[in-house]
């Protein structure tokens, strides 16, 4: 006999009243929206500002070590895990209302990461932070529900892409606060920006009329955010921990172990968080699927590319280890030359007699003129072809603000051809553009003008896909269902990006620089170097993201949903 509950059906709003704007202003209608992009920007520019400022946040905590990265982290597994939680409750109780709270949690997550110089509080604010990232959740369902159906689907590829304020100010503004200030100022500029767009969206954004008459499902919101956040933590840390040691695997079971549970419980009880067979169906799984891949190359690409033009050049980690080489070497000798002069003074000394401290000095230079020139030789084993040595505000201008231009402009073309002719061509091309972009990273060089290039055409890439997703989430799913079902869109993006990470991880670390170092007289010795890895190690993980975008790929040709105009969701 079943155990099963039927599970009670959402009614579908059809033309229900969701405060849509049809009778406003070209200018009311584009302010909401404005205002509504702009209050997601605060996500992306915080992390892009944060992570600039590790290096400085650093000795506020010396005890912490690599666990330091857990600012990045926590943010992004606490975002993936919430997101589909809150997305439900905005359906519930009101996507404004969400939208703000999210807000004020961001706020008061700011005031704790900038006064306190506990560990714990600081995480715990980060984590408060990380609710942000549920905006961007929230404001698809908004959009639907309030921009008029012919502008939906081009709403949604502006605010899928933003309007260029964490992209363009976030590289700008983080760097001139990381080198000119303390990274305290970071989190006070993000709480400024959040206490001036609070009362923008109180004011201008009008509430959606929409409302889900349901219970939220507790049972599984905390099978779903627990399983996602252990696994989460499992792909952020298994490189450090260990893949296979039963501690690690640990969170791993129970990560999956929750996940898998999740449908189960979500079919049995009346009103599920998500109905189980909206989500299995392929007009929604597939999309999932496809931006479970897809997110590996986003993920790999944003942090390849800043990490390489970053590092140091070749030449000059070169000269860096000759010269602390030479120093010890110079330290040696000096010590070894004093000790022979005390020595020969103390023996012409009558009995007795104790050499006055310092009485005997070698001159430096006496000591160098013994030691043979270029005795210190180092040879990288592997090398490197990368490696700019720029600095964030560098890195900016040079790369990151041509790509997220040509994303912002076609994000928004995107939007406009997904209302002429469906989301599903556009995707391809996008992912088309993916799968020629690993390939172009891994098989062309590793130098600026060149990564750069490759940078930009992804941006095409970038501006479409983001577009595209979201839009087939809408025409997929009920208006009342809009939230979690792109909550679980954006579970699946940052599955995507940590698993993907998590394997360039262990390609990086499986090709490690080593220099030989070689002094006069001496043996060899080979020494690890450490946070630089081999061109082979991002050659191997280009060429398997390229791959994994390729099954993407082919999923979207596959893909039967997306082949007419954007509604805007008025099939549902």
């Amino acid at each position: 006999m079943s155990t099963s509950v039927e599970t009670t059906a959402l009614p579908d709003v059809g033309d229900e009243d969701t405060g849509r704007l049809d009778g406003a202003s070209k200018f009311r209608i584009f302010s909401v929206l404005a205002v509504i992009v702009l209050f997601t920007e605060v996500a992306p520019m915080q992390y892009v500002m944060v992570s600039a400022a590790l290096r400085q946040i650093a000795p506020t905590f010396p005890t912490q070590g690599a666990n330091l990265n857990w600012a990045i982290i926590i943010f992004g597994v606490v975002g993936a895990a919430t997101s589909p939680l809150i997305g439900k409750l905005s359906d519930i109780y009101g996507k404004k209302r969400m939208f703000l709270v999210c807000g004020v949690l961001f706020m008061i997550g700011c005031v704790i990461c900038a006064v306190t110089s506990n560990w714990m509080l600081f995480l715990i604010g980060r984590g408060l932070q990380a609710t942000a990232i549920a905006t961007a959740v929230i404001s698809y369902g908004l959009i639907r529900d309030l921009m008029p159906r012919h502008l939906v689907p081009v709403g949604i590829g502006v605010a899928a892409t933003g309007l260029g304020i964490s992209a363009l100010a976030g590289p700008l503004i983080g760097g001139w606060i990381v080198e000119h200030n303390s990274w305290r100022a970071i989190f006070w500029f993000l709480f400024i920006f959040t206490v001036v767009m609070i009362p923008l969206v109180m004011v201008v954004v009008p509430e959606s009329k929409l409302r889900v008459p349901q219970k939220l499902d507790v049972i599984g919101a905390a099978l779903l955010g627990s399983g996602a956040v252990l696994t989460l933590i499992y792909l952020d840390n298994g490189q450090a921990w260990g893949w296979t040691k039963p501690g690690s695997l640990v969170w791993l079971i129970g990560g999956l172990a929750l996940l898998a549970l999740f449908p189960i419980v979500e079919m049995r009880v009346k009103q599920p968080i998500m109905d189980m067979k909206l989500l299995f169906t392929p007009r929604v799984s597939v999309v999932l699927f496809i931006a479970l891949l897809a997110s590996f190359m986003i993920g790999f690409q944003s942090y390849a590319v800043g990490y390489m033009t970053q590092s140091p050049p070749q030449a000059t980690v070169v000269t860096e280890i000759e010269a602390a080489t030479f120093e010890q070497v110079k330290a040696g000798a000096l010590a070894q030359a004093q000790g022979q002069a005390e020595a020969m003074a103390k023996a012409q000394l009558p009995p007795g007699v104790e050499l006055p401290p310092g009485s005997v000095t070698v001159p430096e230079d006496a000591v160098l003129s013994q030691l043979p020139p270029n005795m210190v030789q180092v040879q990288m084993n592997p090398g490197y072809s990368y490696g700019e040595g720029f600095t964030l505000l560098k890195f900016a201008t040079h790369i990151a603000l041509a790509q997220a231009v040509i994303a912002m402009i076609f994000g928004l073309v995107a939007g406009l051809w997904i209302r002429r002719s469906g989301a599903r061509a556009p995707l391809i091309l996008a992912l088309v553009i993916f799968v020629g972009s690993a390939v172009a990273y891994a098989v062309l060089g590793h130098g600026w003008v060149t990564l750069a290039l490759i940078s930009a055409v992804f941006g095409i890439a970038f501006g479409i896909y983001y577009a595209a997703t979201p839009n087939l989430i809408v025409e997929a799913v009920p208006a009342k269902q809009q939230g979690v079902s792109a909550g679980m869109l954006g579970v699946m993006q940052a599955m995507g990006v940590a698993i993907g990470l998590a394997v360039a991880t262990a390609f990086l670390h499986a090709n490690p620089v080593k220099a030989d170092v070689t002094v006069t007289g001496a043996p060899t010795v080979t020494q690890d170097i450490p946070l630089v890895f081999a061109d082979s190690g991002y050659v191997i993980t280009f060429w398997f993201i390229a791959g994994t975008s390729l099954i993407a790929l082919l999923g979207a040709i596959w893909m039967k949903h997306g082949r007419t105009p954007a509604t805007g969701g008025t099939a549902h």
